[in-house]
């Protein structure tokens, strides 16, 4: 039977060992006090301080199942065998610790220094990390028999790991990305500054499609995050936009003449945008994102609608009286009339009465289906960054009557306003965009139908009368090719002054610009977009 009992107790202890450990280890400290064959519960619980033999032995231990890989048994040499187990695991898999070894070092009492060397490797990247901790050897409980264990802390695995922080490998930002406009050249938002948050923009959006790499490094992770040791350094990738660098400068320097002023200027035949600019340089861009009625510039659409349904023509008589009533009582702007005007002038004067006067003629939801339509307002654009994409709900009463004009619930912002003009210039919608869209395989928005050829011939001959003689002639003084504006006041509640607002085009380049409280769009916003088409 002794034989039998030594058999059975070998095997106890494999299999002890084999699942969980610490039993194991019981039975070997009563094996090396002189007590073979006595069960573990039955030695002396061991007490005080831990020696310097138990400090180095256990540290030694410690570290050396750490270093082989075994969490199970280096979790059982401590006094928190859960946590540790949990914190080991996730050094292996969250910070991808492949292969650690460590060099003790001399013990102050009961704390011992280490030095760790870990190998990591994530993905194709391999990298050797060094750094300096400790731990503390403590006497652990009577139900251990007071062994010597080591006091479990997350710092033993790093020493700035604490309860608002955890470590990891991972990647610390985007890639970073060179952005270029359509030749080639950098755009850095040091020389365009209003292209700051859009470069910011495309970098989360597009760093890695274009070909960058971001930056991995073991990182602190919490309130305060922090880099501990960088695993590969990242490389930028390079985005080719479609603005133009001449076109965007001059922007940038028209819109710094205000001190806030937004423009945006578009490729017509492409929908490339050419140019974005903001005075104030903040994260929120009104040229793109700005959410406000565009005034007398919506009568574009409006007489485009009016053209179509056939209820006027350029040349058909339609009096400019100084006041107009539909729901509500509406006037010009510093109440003129032309009695004997026809709708072509009533355009190029930009007469608010005259369009008024067509509130009860036209369906409640016309001027909504003409902006999606025809000129694609609020088809969810894909531009490659965020936008606002234009507002024209169906309307009733004053409201309806309002947003002839661009008042109302209408709203716009530079970007919206130049599309406009640019579908007229073409006779068809062609939605912006700032990236090209086979970069990421976007789905550019696609207006049901374009202008009617004879519609589209009349609204350019009605933006050029504009332009040549009427309230944009001032701004578009000196410009010469196929040219055509429109201009813009629009109200604002609690505003002293009306927003400025203008759209033209020039060839192949159309614009629009809007200035917070600049009073009559001609004067205050004209000039700003007249810059930009000089450019283009």
């Amino acid at each position: 039977m002794r034989t039998g009992a030594k058999i059975a107790t070998g095997v106890a202890v494999t299999v002890v060992v084999g699942a969980a450990g610490l039993g194991a280890y019981n039975l070997v400290d009563a094996v090396a006090d002189g007590n073979t064959g006595t069960r573990a519960d039955a030695a002396p619980v061991r007490t005080g301080p831990p020696t310097a033999d138990e400090t180095s032995r256990t540290a030694r231990e410690f570290l050396d199942a750490w270093a082989a890989g075994d969490t199970a048994k280096a979790a059982g040499l401590t006094d928190n065998i859960p946590a540790a187990t949990t914190a080991l695991t996730a050094y292996r898999d969250t910070v991808h610790v492949q292969k650690a070894t460590f060099k003790q070092g001399a013990a102050t009492g009961t704390k011992v220094p280490f030095t760790v060397t870990a190998e990591i490797v994530l993905d194709k990247q391999h990298t050797t990390w060094t750094y300096d901790s400790s731990l503390d050897v403590v006497r652990g409980g009577d139900g251990g028999r007071g062994r010597a264990l080591v006091g479990w802390q997350p710092t033993v695995v790093h020493p700035g790991i604490d309860s608002g922080h955890t470590l990891r490998t991972t990647t610390t930002e985007s890639p970073k990305l060179v952005a270029v406009d359509r030749n080639g050249t950098e755009l850095d938002p040091k020389t365009y500054p209003s292209l700051a948050p859009l470069l910011t923009e495309l970098r989360k959006r597009y760093g890695q499609k274009a070909g960058g790499e971001p930056t991995v490094a073991v990182r602190l992770e919490g309130a305060e995050a922090k880099t501990l040791h960088v695993v590969a350094e990242g490389k930028p990738g390079k985005l080719r936009t479609t603005l133009d660098a001449g076109v965007q400068r001059a922007a940038e320097a028209a819109v710094a003449r205000r001190s806030d002023a937004s423009v945006v200027a578009v490729k017509p035949s492409t929908g490339e945008i050419l140019a974005i600019a903001d005075a104030k340089k903040t994260e929120f861009n009104p040229a793109l994102s700005g959410q406000t009625a565009p005034g007398s510039t919506m009568k574009v659409i409006t007489a485009a609608m009016l053209l179509e349904k056939g209820v006027s023509a350029p040349g058909k008589h339609l009096p400019c009286p100084k006041n107009a009533t539909y729901g509500m009582t509406f006037h010009n702007v510093e109440h003129s009339e032309n009695p004997d005007a026809t709708f072509a002038q009533d355009f190029a004067a930009s007469c608010n009465t005259a369009f008024i006067s067509f509130a009860g003629k036209i369906p409640d939801s016309a001027l909504a289906d003409e902006a999606r339509d025809v000129f694609g307002i609020g088809l969810d654009w894909k531009t490659g960054v965020s936008t606002f994409d234009g507002r024209v709900p169906a309307d009733a009463g004053a409201g309806k009557a309002a947003a002839l004009i661009g008042q109302g619930r209408v709203q716009m912002n530079p970007l919206t306003m130049a599309s406009v003009a640019a579908t007229v210039r073409t006779g068809s919608f062609h939605q912006p965009y700032l990236v090209a869209p086979d970069v990421d395989g976007r789905q550019l928005a696609r207006a049901p139908r374009s202008l009617p050829p004879g519609v589209a011939r009349d609204l350019r001959a009605m933006m050029r009368l504009t332009a040549v003689s009427g309230t944009g002639a001032h701004a578009m003084s000196g410009l010469g090719g196929d040219i055509g504006a429109k201009t813009g006041s629009a109200e604002v509640d609690n505003q002293a002054a009306p927003n400025g607002w203008f759209t033209a085009y020039r060839d192949d380049v159309a614009a629009a610009a809007v200035v917070p409280q600049g009073g009559h769009g001609g004067d205050s916003a004209g000039p700003i977009v007249a810059a930009v088409l000089r450019a283009g």
